[in-house]
């Protein structure tokens, strides 16, 4: 038996396979296939690419309960959306993956399954903070595993619509100009370079109890422009930050005291905030999110639940492959010339951050770099780049925060201890969203040894690999778009 799991109608539609013994076969994103960003829908090609990683029968589950969010709907006075989960997937997908049976799980349970079932754990707080699921904004549960190693799940404290912090940050980020459900990580990179002193305004009229999660009004229709009128971005952008920082710990003060485990399992969009993501140790003595912890990656968690116990996660290298061992002489061949170069090879990442195989690199020391690769993105100068860095020299180079011992899926920002050696990856806050890799024998530890051997730095700049307007390069022919368009080399 293969459990297919699907995500789509919303956002960041998605689809992953496990097999009958955990292995997780394939996981992608509907985007990647039909080149429009957070495509809600499963696009055809998506189911295509998956079937050929797996034969027999299969089970299909859907990462949420569509008469559930029907419902909410209907209260809240929305346009309801009659479309069964069957309905949403489509027939055609359906005859791809040789099914016909959909069976449906709760939306948070889909998120805390994803990070769970592909945790190191045997038992686990788990938190997931999002948008909205049906009803759910944010959930607290205690997860386990039985006697026969079935994952269990008792949820231990809740927060329902329209009360949400996901909700407040993307009304907030509309609100300075940006996309919601698309450009909050802007936002958060923008906080660096304002002051919240909006903080205690926001607090007042939008929240009736911080420690709660109680908002004052529905922030899904987002807040009206007349208020903060005539604020700097920045600063907006700065109060947003601290508010949803102080919410989150409260969530996490929550979860500490209701929770069993001192391991935290965290997930949900609000997750990807690796800026708020410092504050967990403060809280949970070890960390896994998982990292597509958005509703891309309950697809992951909707297939974890049909089979029911943990799985084998080894990476995020799940999806299309461009077949062909790791280029790393090739590489580091075109960094000595240029100082950056596209990488394209292998399986692609499961997640919305490029971790190596679908990536651009750059030597993080000139000065000039940073321009170059943001003019070459054709992305605000105020953005920050991220380092890639051999595991062992992590806290050589930066401070960790409490309990984060590494960060291999770029999930926790660091402060640089030596900003002006490295000014391509460093933000205006002197922090840096850090990935470490470890000794893992991947083809990106290789091209880091060799990298170091060279030049005396073990890390790279790592950014990911897309065209401007368009998810991350998938196959070839998208890398070759690239390289047409932006006249640098992508080696696969």
């Amino acid at each position: 038996m293969n459990y297919v799991g699907i995500s789509n109608g919303f956002h960041d539609a998605g689809l992953s396979v496990v097999d009958s013994s955990g292995n997780i076969l394939f996981a992608g994103h509907s985007e990647r296939y039909s080149k429009l960003k957070h495509d809600k829908e499963l696009d055809p090609s998506l189911a295509t690419d998956a079937r050929k990683y797996f034969g027999g029968e299969t089970e299909v589950h859907y990462y949420e309960r569509p008469w559930l969010t029907m419902l909410r709907q209907l209260r809240a006075g929305q346009k309801v959306d009659l479309t069964t989960a069957k309905m949403r997937i489509g027939k055609n997908i359906l005859s791809i993956l040789s099914s016909n049976k959909v069976i449906t799980h709760e939306h948070h349970l889909s998120h805390a399954a994803a990070g769970f079932q592909t945790s190191p754990y045997e038992n686990a707080t788990v938190v997931i903070i999002d948008a909205i699921g049906e009803f759910d904004t944010i959930t607290i549960w205690d997860a386990w595993y039985d006697d026969i190693g079935v994952a269990q799940y008792k949820k231990l404290w809740s927060k329902k619509y329209p009360h949400s912090i996901g909700l407040f940050y993307s009304a907030m980020t509309q609100r300075v100009g940006l996309k919601p459900l698309d450009e909050e990580y802007i936002l958060m990179g923008m906080a660096a370079y304002g002051k919240p002193i909006h903080f205690n305004k926001m607090e007042g009229e939008l929240l009736d109890s911080s420690t709660n999660i109680d908002f004052k009004e529905n922030l899904h229709i987002g807040v009206s422009d007349e208020f903060l009128a005539g604020a700097d971005d920045m600063d907006i952008a700065s109060s947003t930050q601290t508010l949803v920082e102080y919410l989150i710990k409260a969530v996490m003060s929550k979860a500490r005291m209701l929770g069993k485990s001192r391991n935290l399992v965290y997930g949900g969009g609000v997750a990807l905030n690796c800026l708020a993501n410092r504050l967990l140790g403060e809280y949970f003595n070890s960390i896994w999110i998982m990292p597509n912890p958005g509703d891309c990656g309950s697809s992951l968690g909707a297939a974890a639940l049909g089979y029911g116990k943990k799985l084998n996660w080894c990476d995020a290298f799940l999806g299309h492959e461009i077949p062909g061992p790791y280029p790393v002489n090739a590489i580091i061949d075109e960094l000595l010339k240029n100082k950056m170069v596209g990488v394209a090879t292998g399986r692609a990442e499961f997640g919305p951050r490029a971790l190596g195989n679908r990536s651009l690199l750059a030597d993080p020391r000139g000065p000039e770099i940073k321009d170059k690769v943001n003019e070459i993105k054709r992305r605000q100068k105020f953005r920050p780049f991220a380092p890639i860095i051999l595991e062992e020299h992590v806290h050589r180079y930066f401070d960790m925060p409490r309990n984060w011992n590494n960060s291999r899926y770029m999930q926790v920002i660091a402060t640089c201890r030596n900003p002006d050696l490295f000014p391509a990856i460093v933000h205006a806050d002197g922090t840096s969203r850090v990935q470490t890799v470890p000794q893992d024998g991947s083809g990106i530890r290789e091209l880091l040894e060799k990298w170091y051997v060279l030049t005396e730095c073990p890390m790279l700049l790592n950014t990911s690999l897309n065209i401007r307007g368009e998810p991350m390069v998938n196959d070839r022919l998208d890398a070759n778009r690239f390289e047409n368009l932006y006249n640098l080399k992508v080696i696969s």
